[in-house]
């Protein structure tokens, strides 16, 4: 008896594309909800059926302070403490900024690979100094692994305007 042969499983290109395209609107409807959120000054809400919150300017300020005050990486205690936080009236509009144009990157597909690297930026020096706070190890992670993913593989030429901005400069690889 001759036992059949099972082909792999091949999962169709398409799929895939469309499955990172969602990954990455997303996570651009979530940066541009805190962004939002920041813009508003308003954390809480309650909208009948559901009550959640986000990060706001004073959250954000928060979580900042924590994460200064409880880190033993020297480089950004001194960088978080020394410059961010007496500045934070500047920053916390920055930050914002910042947030709302990550947002718009993902969302649409414009340089979201760079919107996904400026995501990166923005939390992975925040959990590093909160590795030692004894909270969730993978909340962090969570944003994190996704943003490594979308800031490697070029989505925003799939159903975005990176494909547009690679033709016209040049069929350009990175950002875009």
């Amino acid at each position: 008896m001759t036992q059949a042969v099972r082909e792999p499983a091949v999962i169709p290109a398409a799929l895939m594309v469309r499955a990172l395209v969602a990954v990455r609107v997303f996570f651009g409807l979530d940066w541009l909800s805190n962004a939002v959120a920041k813009l508003l000054g308003k954390a809480n809400y309650d909208w009948g059926f559901t009550t959640f919150n986000l990060v706001d300017r004073g959250t954000a300020g928060a979580i900042l302070h924590q994460s200064v005050t409880s880190t033993w990486i020297a480089p950004l205690r001194w960088f978080y403490a020394g410059l961010v936080l007496p500045n934070y009236g500047f920053f916390q509009w920055f930050l914002t900024a910042i947030e709302l144009a990550i947002a718009i990157g993902l969302l649409f597909g414009i340089l979201s690979r760079v919107a996904a690297l400026g995501g990166l930026c923005l939390l992975t020096p925040i959990w590093f100094m909160l590795l030692t706070t004894n909270q969730y190890f993978w909340t962090y992670p969570l944003d994190l692994a996704p943003l490594v993913l979308l800031a490697i593989v070029p989505t925003g030429r799939a159903f975005g305007f990176d494909g547009a901005l690679a033709a016209r400069f040049n069929r350009m690889r990175w950002p875009f």
